[in-house]
């Protein structure tokens, strides 16, 4: 099975003005755990996890005040719709990250997360045991 087989491809994109509860705040409402932020002074594409906002807000960081740019991650690591689920589990687990944006050419058309792999391993799997 293939990365474009399991992604998403209707992904948030906001930009890096937005400040970190304007970006939780859409998350949330489109039930996703990352954002792509698109900065072209800092270079292209990044992304704003869940987990960079836990983090802030970790800190005792201001979510009204902290922008996404402070906290967006811009050296990302890209898969191809071509790569099977396998690669991209092992690029998740080898750089410590649960979603990767899917580049075809220099355009994002998805993102990939470890939930949506999940979902398609799943039904490969046996049923979960009752409890």
């Amino acid at each position: 099975m293939l990365v474009r087989d399991a992604m998403s491809t209707v992904v948030l994109t906001i930009g890096p003005a937005h400040t970190l509860r304007q970006a939780a705040a859409l998350m949330s409402a489109r039930r996703v755990g990352a954002a792509l932020v698109l900065d072209p002074d800092a270079g292209g594409i990044g992304i704003l996890t869940e987990r960079d906002i836990l983090n802030s807000v970790a800190l005792g960081q201001d979510p009204d005040t902290e922008r996404t740019h402070a906290h967006t991650t811009n050296d990302v690591v890209f898969a191809a719709p071509a790569w099977t689920l396998e690669e991209a589990a092992a690029a998740m687990a080898h750089g410590g990250f649960r979603h990767l944006v899917v580049l075809e050419g220099e355009e994002a058309v998805g993102i990939v997360s470890v939930r949506d792999i999940i979902r398609r391993w799943a039904p490969l799997r046996q049923p979960a045991p009752a409890l």
